[in-house]
C-alpha cells in the first residue's frame, strides 16, 4: 500500500491543537507508516506542544487580524502574503496526498495553497457557527467533519460528515479514577468538587468573578475548588492575592493532568470553547458556560446555546459572571437533582471516536492506496 503523507494545519490554542494531535495518533493507529506533518503559526504554542506529542511541525508567520487597530494589519497582511507563499512551498516540498486544517492562524494559508496544488483537503470545523475562513475553504473541500447537526446553513450538504470533535485520549480513561484524582489535587472525597477552567492562557472574566466570590467560596465549607487561572494571570493572582486564598481553594497556573481535574469534578465553569464542551459532552459533567465575547462571529455564545436549548449547560453571559457566577455555582453545586439532569442531558450530545471517524474520512481522501 501506498505510504500516507498528510499534512495537519492549524492551533493557536489548545483548543485546535489536542484535536489535531488526537486526529494525529488516530491516523498512525490506523497506518503506523503514515508521515505527518503539522503547519502552525510561529510563536504560538503549537510549536511547543507539538513535537512535545511526537511530531514534526513547521511554523508560518501568519497572524491574526487586529480588529481595533486598522493601521497595523498593513504587517499582518504582508505575514499574510509570507505566510502564503511558505505553504506553497511546503506543499511542493512534503506533496500530501492529504490537507487537513483543525481552525487557527495557519489552516486557511495551507489549505489554500493544499486546494490550488489539487491536494484533496478536509476541514475540521469544530463550533456550531463556521467561520469565514471555513466557509471559503469550503468550496473546494473534498470532506467536512462537523461536531453540530444542521451545518449545512454554512457548507454543502454533500461534503458534511457528523464527527464531533476529537478529544485527548487519556480523558475518558479517567472517568473511574475519581479516588486517584482527590489525592492527586490534595482534595476531600466528602466534599463536592467545582473546577474552574479558563484554558491554558486563561479567562480574565472567571479569574475576575473566582476572585469576587473567595468570600462565598471560603464559607461553603462543604465545597472545594480547582482553579485553572491560566499563564497569562497566574503570577498577578498570586501577588494580588497574598495570604487570602482559602484553604478549600487549589490556585493552579495550568491543569497538567487534566484527565484527573475533571475525574475530581462534580461541576464545571468553563468558557464555551468547541472543545471544552465535547470534552463536557464525552464526560456527562455538568457544565456553567461563560462565552467569551472575543472570538469571530460570538461563536461561543452559539455552541453554548446549542447546549441550552437542550437542557444540556447553563449559560452565563460574560458581562454578568463577576455578580453572578460564583452564587450559581455554589447554589447548582448543591442541588443534586439539577446536577443529575445537566449531566443526562449532556452526555445524549456526545459524539464517540471522533479522531478515528475522521482519521477514516481522512485515509478515504487519498487519490490510490495501492
Amino acid at each position: 500500500m501506498k505510504q500516507p503523507r498528510i499534512i495537519l494545519s492549524g492551533g493557536g490554542t489548545g483548543g485546535h491543537i489536542f484535536p489535531a494531535i488526537a486526529i494525529a495518533n488516530a491516523l498512525k493507529e490506523k497506518r503506523p507508516d503514515a508521515v505527518i506533518l503539522f503547519v502552525g503559526a510561529d510563536k504560538r504554542m503549537e510549536m511547543e506542544r507539538v513535537p512535545a506529542a511526537g511530531y514534526e511541525i513547521v511554523g508560518l508567520p501568519v497572524r491574526g487580524f487586529n480588529r481595533s487597530r486598522l493601521l497595523s494589519n498593513v504587517s499582518v497582511l504582508v505575514d499574510l502574503l509570507r505566510s502564503l507563499l511558505k505553504a506553497r512551498r511546503l506543499v511542493r516540498q512534503f506533496k500530501p496526498d492529504v490537507a487537513v486544517g483543525v481552525g487557527g492562524y495557519a489552516s486557511g494559508p495551507l489549505l489554500r495553497a493544499a486546494a490550488a496544488a489539487g491536494v484533496p483537503t478536509l476541514i475540521q470545523e469544530q463550533n456550531s457557527y463556521a467561520g469565514v475562513t471555513n466557509k471559503l475553504l469550503a468550496a473546494k473541500a473534498a470532506a467536512i467533519c462537523v461536531a453540530y447537526p444542521d451545518m449545512e446553513r454554512f457548507f454543502p450538504k454533500e461534503k458534511i460528515l457528523l464527527t464531533g470533535n476529537p478529544v485527548r485520549s487519556d480523558l475518558l480513561q479517567a472517568l473511574d479514577k475519581r479516588g486517584e484524582a482527590l489525592e492527586a489535587y490534595g482534595l476531600d472525597p466528602s466534599k463536592r468538587t467545582l473546577l474552574v477552567m479558563g484554558g491554558s492562557l486563561g479567562a480574565r472574566t472567571l479569574n475576575e468573578s473566582v476572585i469576587a466570590g473567595l468570600d462565598q467560596l471560603a464559607a461553603a465549607t462543604d465545597v472545594q475548588v480547582i482553579w485553572q487561572t491560566g499563564r497569562y494571570y497566574h503570577a498577578s493572582i498570586l501577588e494580588r492575592l497574598e495570604g487570602k486564598i482559602p484553604a478549600n481553594v487549589r490556585v493552579l497556573e495550568f491543569l497538567q493532568t487534566m484527565n484527573l481535574a475533571y475525574a475530581a469534578a462534580d461541576l464545571i465553569v468553563s468558557r464555551a470553547g468547541a472543545s471544552s464542551i465535547s470534552e463536557c459532552c464525552l464526560l456527562s459533567k455538568p457544565v456553567i458556560l461563560v462565552p467569551s465575547p472575543n472570538v469571530a462571529e460570538d461563536h461561543q455564545t452559539r455552541n453554548a446555546m446549542a447546549l441550552v436549548k437542550e437542557e444540556a449547560a447553563v449559560l452565563i453571559p460574560d458581562a454578568e459572571a463577576v455578580q453572578r457566577l460564583i452564587p450559581e455555582a455554589l447554589s447548582l453545586i448543591h442541588s443534586p437533582v439539577q446536577l443529575k439532569a445537566l449531566s443526562t442531558h449532556i452526555v445524549k450530545l456526545a459524539q464517540y471516536d471522533s479522531d478515528k471517524r475522521i482519521a477514516d474520512k481522512i485515509l478515504d481522501l487519498i487519490p490510490s492506496q495501492s
